[in-house]
């Protein structure tokens, strides 16, 4: 592994986000005490121990993992612009005429963007855009167009979700130049969406409109044969719209439990609405997986230990929707809120599935879920609780997949997350405690590295059978609070882990470490070597290597990949690269891996006074932890969702001209369309002017 640094807060918040951001997407998590107070250990806690097996974790740390050529590369081993702006507006087209020749890491070699605050999307020099679809685009037969003053819940609910956030793009077999986009929409922010809102008395029609605007799209879309250009097709018959009111299956253990019914739903099986949908994943049997995240902001009046422990609050709610429905008041139907914090697995073609909410993955506000196999064609399902000072986490299935498109082999994968075992991560660092000292300054051994422990928590059967390993816990109570089952084991705190990806190449397993500015202070834990600075705000990265490159190992080898920051700062670290020679970082949210093996970031909360954007990192080769930034987003916005083909690159921008004061009547931004148009969260595509392939 190679470095970066921890961040602020929960989810994609903090010290480079706008309060307004924090208010709507989390429910102000940032600012209110940490739900875990328990006396778990940080990594630096058991540093000090750590000498006396530092021989065993040297080995660990030498661990190999085969490439896809066949080589293998060790953990260990670190290998020894110009700025160019794109068009103004997201339909433009960015830079004419073929980029000019950049030395670099293969799928790399671009000029990277200049760090900036332009309100558009910045796209390195020779590269085109446009925007593929925006909030209200409609996407179902009968859905009209959007108009903003005449908006309704039914048209909403036939549009294009807001706020979009992950995405996937799958094949359409039988049709030349389309594929399915999936999306998903993680919360909506009322005052940019309605004019005169009022946060103390929504209606409820906007309450309802809301409700629609929150959940999954699925949608086709169309590519030009020259260009990397996309644009969706309407009305056709895979396009679908989830929202906060479709149906929902609970699966596997937690499903029928006592902890999951409620007054409408006796049987604990059926839920209204998906909630929060942050990043996700693609299943190689081809579904999606969209993980739940700060679900406790729609909830009012908790009262229970383990609402507290979720970060449910004991008043109102920002929205108010316990206002127009007793589901989301916890003082009526208390279980409602554990109905939510769960992956949601959506079958794209079949528009007729239910999607389940799979219980066997665990309960918490997950960022994303990314699966690989073992060699003997087991799911391992990677995830992470973005909140400080919270775990992340590793589900293996016990069933095989069965391979092919058979009838047969479709319906036995969609079984597969309901069975298997649910771990929790424990790290110990390798070297002394006094080496630790918060500044980021490196160890003697010249890098921040251990290894660690996957930790069972429970064990779920083909018949929704389950056994706990937690003592003190049923297995019921391990999937409905899982956090807690971590909190018993002793499971390593960490800064916020979002998205946690295996390379599809070498197997290393990135965990995407946003920040955590309550580190160092007054009563909070200091750093440690996972967690190397006082006062993140910067994030990191770990790079894991599972024992002989078995996902379904209970050990591993860790390093820092990243240390994120300015890289003029001696804290940062981009896996032995010349820091002279990198762009500038600061918030890793969500990653993906391009067809080189690249790791590409995309940011949220930037600390260094620019706007957020898409990076490229090198992970292997002479070039390990060289990174370049390839765009740039909007006056307020995030980027979200990155998908890097051979020929196109994909993001979501989310929440443009989400800054403080900000609202219809005196917008932050004008994008996407300019000036007298409302601002709206949208899909862009980026590509090659000249249609070569990317960074080559």
């Amino acid at each position: 592994m190679r470095k970066m640094l921890p961040m602020l807060s929960n989810h994609s918040h903090g010290g480079g986000r706008s309060a307004m951001t924090c208010r709507f997407r989390c429910g102000d998590a940032c600012f209110q005490e940490v739900p875990n107070t328990s006396d778990n250990e940080y990594v630096g806690d058991v540093i000090a121990g750590a000498l006396s097996r530092r021989s065993m974790m040297r080995a660990a740390a030498v661990v190999t993992v085969a490439s896809a050529a066949g080589t293998t590369l060790a953990l260990g081993g670190a290998q020894p612009a110009e700025a160019h702006s794109g068009s103004g507006h997201g339909n433009g087209n960015g830079h004419h005429g073929a980029p000019r020749p950049v030395e670099g890491a293969r799928g790399l070699r671009f000029a990277p963007v200049a760090p900036n605050t332009a309100d558009q999307v910045t796209v390195p020099a020779g590269y085109s855009q446009n925007v593929v679809i925006r909030w209200g685009e409609p996407i179902l037969r009968g859905a009209p167009a959007f108009d903003a003053d005449k908006q309704s819940a039914k048209a909403q609910a036939g549009q294009f979700g807001y706020n979009n956030d992950f995405l996937s793009l799958l094949p359409l077999r039988g049709e030349p130049n389309r594929q399915l986009l999936v999306a998903n929409h993680e919360y909506t922010d009322e005052i940019l969406m309605f004019r005169g809102y009022d946060p103390e008395n929504p209606t409820r029609e906007q309450v309802e409109i809301a409700w629609a605007a929150h959940g999954l799209s699925v949608v086709a879309v169309e590519g030009e044969r020259r260009t990397g250009r996309l644009a969706p097709v309407s009305r056709h018959h895979l396009n679908r719209r989830l929202t906060a009111t479709s149906r929902f299956e609970l699966t596997g253990p937690a499903a029928g439990g006592a902890l999951v019914r409620t007054s409408a739903d006796r049987t604990g099986r059926t839920v209204l609405g998906t909630l929060n949908n942050c990043a996700g994943g693609t299943t190689p049997w081809g579904t999606t997986l969209h993980g739940e995240e700060n679900f406790n902001q729609y909830f009012a009046h908790a009262s229970s230990a383990t609402d507290k422990r979720y970060g449910i609050g004991t008043g109102a709610s920002e929205r108010k929707w316990e206002r127009f429905d007793k589901r989301f008041d916890l003082a009526q139907e208390p279980n409602e809120a554990h109905r939510f914090g769960w992956v949601v697995e959506l079958d794209p073609y079949d528009p007729e599935s239910t999607p389940r909410k799979r219980t066997a993955l665990g309960r918490f506000k997950h960022e994303a879920a990314q699966p690989r196999l073992t060699d003997d064609g087991r799911v391992v399902v990677y995830m992470g609780d973005d909140e400080r000072f919270d775990y992340f986490y590793k589900f293996v299935s016990s069933q095989r997949m069965k391979k092919g498109n058979s009838r047969a082999a479709h319906e036995h994968n969609l079984t597969l997350l309901d069975e298997g075992t649910l771990y929790v991560a424990k790290l110990t660092g390798d070297s002394p405690a006094t080496e630790i000292d918060g500044t980021g300054k490196l160890p003697s051994d010249g890098e921040f590295d251990g290894s660690g422990t996957w930790i069972p928590l429970a064990t779920a059967g083909p018949r929704g059978e389950a056994v706990s390993h937690v003592p003190g816990m049923t297995a019921e109570e391990v999937y409905v609070f899982t956090r807690l089952a971590g909190d018993k084991v002793g499971a390593t705190k960490m800064d916020r882990p979002e998205d946690i990806e295996p390379s599809p190449r070498t197997g290393r397993v990135y965990v995407v470490l946003t920040n955590n500015a309550d580190r160092g202070k007054a009563g909070k834990a200091g750093a440690d070597e996972a967690n190397p600075r006082n006062l993140n705000k910067h994030g990191q990265i770990l790079e894991l290597a599972e024992h002989r490159d078995d996902p379904a190992s209970e050990r591993f080898a860790w390093r820092l990949f990243l240390v994120a920051g300015d890289p003029a700062d001696p804290a940062t670290y981009f896996a032995g690269f010349p820091k002279e020679k990198v762009s500038p970082i600061s918030c890793p949210d969500n990653v993906t891996f391009d067809p080189h093996g690249n790791l590409w970031i995309s940011t949220d909360g930037n600390q260094l006074g620019s706007h957020d954007g898409l990076f490229g990192v090198a992970t292997r080769g002479e070039r390990l932890g060289e990174l370049r930034q390839f765009l740039t987003v909007p006056t307020g916005a995030e980027t979200c969702g990155p998908i890097v083909q051979d020929r196109r690159v994909l993001v979501a921008v989310q929440h443009p001209g989400e800054i403080d004061g900000a609202s219809v009547e005196k917008p932050a931004s004008v994008w996407p369309d300019g000036p007298g148009r409302i601002v709206r969260p949208s899909v862009v595509a980026v590509w090659r002017t000249d249609g070569e392939d990317i960074g080559l």
